[in-house]
């Protein structure tokens, strides 16, 4: 069955369509998952898991470090200990409960409680040692993504190692002889595994912290997700049709800002592991690509740009100076990629005279409330959440997100670089909306 969900809700075909066929595919996703009830459904496919709801930035100090520590995005860095000059990290593959945006929640599979899993961080030339415990209900694998080290050590299951199977801890060993951006997703159903969010970042410094040095450094991952309305378990068929665009797991307008002082020299860095590819575009500054799959750009090698293509499986690390005071949007620049759940099976209301299809769908169906929209455009939908217009369950609106000017009307793979003369040095917090100069916001006309 095709999955449907509110946007399909346009059109009067698509509305009777929509009624039977959202009740249908929630009904049966739940009965596949649960057994109880939907009022008292279970959330996940485990008795007891781990939930991350409001997940925050987490700030690593940079104390007894002789680099400056990556920031990830609602996310955080995975801990270490050292062991007879071995730094060895503990990975916990497992189901968890992902907040995605307040009202939305999602069944996930992740690492150590959250998905995207901790950003793993080391310096290269370490020795790093890294445990993994599979707490998924089928055998997994981790592969390092773009990490070069013995074949062994691939994490490609059946090739270089056997399947990690439900309960099992395997060890991985290996010397970091590279630094850049890199990424770590299992190698084995890689189709429902990533689907359902298993994956993280792996950063690796270079030796000497004089080189690439930056004052704030920031990374998250791409991920898509088909989430139908009224469901809580990605579907790992989907292929193209995704309705859910994140940066790490999050939506705008839950996805943190990166907030910076003037003068800093700043580094984003992001690891593509959805199924298409991102031109992320930034306002107000231009950047330079200093890092790819493959390591670091000379700069000899480097241009300005304001947006860069980021394909699948891969990573870019863009770097500015950051001149310019303001919150500037960041953001894929797919159209579809900055909104809520939609669908893509939508019939062109533009322009469209709907005077008395409220009338009409009322006299077919006396108990549904149907509101015209789509005429002048799609920012009605937005007007509607304001109004308190109800959503289907666990679903979130299709443009949201208010500014000190009124409605923003993004969602998705959206959020703001927020660049301040008083951001102190080694501060993160957020610090509100930007005070424009008099004088310098564009006006309305009077004549």
């Amino acid at each position: 069955m095709q999955q449907t969900n509110r946007r399909d809700f346009l059109g009067l075909g698509a509305t009777l369509l929509a009624s039977a066929a959202l009740a249908g595919n929630a009904q049966a996703q739940e009965k596949n998952h649960c057994e109880t009830p939907p009022k008292n459904r279970q959330l996940t496919l485990v008795k007891d898991p781990k939930r991350v709801l409001s997940p925050s930035t987490i700030i690593t100090s940079k104390k007894g470090k002789n680099y400056n520590p990556v920031v990830t995005l609602n996310g955080w860095t995975l801990p270490y200990e050292m062991k007879e000059g071995v730094k060895e990290f503990h990975l916990i593959a497992e189901p968890i409960v992902r907040e995605f945006s307040p009202g939305m929640v999602v069944n996930c599979w992740g690492y150590n409680g959250t998905s995207p899993g901790p950003t793993i961080e080391a310096v290269e030339g370490d020795r790093v040692r890294l445990i993994v415990t599979n707490k998924l209900p089928e055998h997994t694998t981790i592969h390092w993504h773009g990490l070069i080290l013995p074949n062994g050590m691939d994490g490609v299951g059946g090739l270089t190692q056997p399947q990690i199977a439900p309960g099992e801890t395997f060890i991985y060993e290996f010397t970091l002889v590279q630094s850049g951006t890199f990424m770590y997703h299992p190698h084995a159903d890689e189709m429902v595994q990533m689907a359902m969010g298993a994956m993280g970042m792996f950063i690796i410094h270079p030796k000497n912290p004089k080189e690439h040095a930056v004052d704030r450094d920031f990374c998250f991952l791409l991920a898509s997700y088909d989430v139908a309305a009224g469901t809580y378990t990605p579907n790992p068929s989907t292929m193209t049709e995704f309705n859910l665009w994140t940066f790490n797991s999050r939506t705008f307008p839950s996805i943190d800002s990166m907030n910076v002082a003037v003068g800093d020299r700043v580094r984003i860095r992001v690891g593509n592991l959805t199924m298409t590819n991102h031109p992320i575009h930034m306002h107000g500054h231009t950047f330079e690509v200093t890092c790819t799959d493959g390591g670091w750009v000379p700069k000899s090698a480097r241009w300005p740009e304001v947006t860069t293509d980021v394909a699948v499986g891969q990573m870019r690390a863009i770097e500015f100076t950051a001149k310019y005071e303001g919150d500037w949007s960041i953001h894929c620049h797919k159209a579809h990629h900055t909104m809520g759940p939609m669908g893509h099976s939508v019939p062109n209301m533009l322009g469209v005279k709907q005077d008395d299809l409220t009338e009409k769908i009322s006299d077919l169906m006396p108990d549904y409330m149907y509101m015209p929209m789509g005429k002048n455009g799609m920012a009605e939908m937005q007007e509607m959440e304001n109004m308190g217009m109800a959503l289907p369950e666990n679903t979130l609106p299709m443009m949201t997100g208010t500014g000190p000017f009124g409605p923003i009307e993004m969602g998705g793979m959206f959020t703001l670089v927020k660049v301040r003369k008083d951001q102190p040095k080694g501060d993160y917090s957020d610090p509100g909306w930007y005070k424009h100069p008099q004088g310098s916001v564009a006006r309305k006309s009077e004549r």
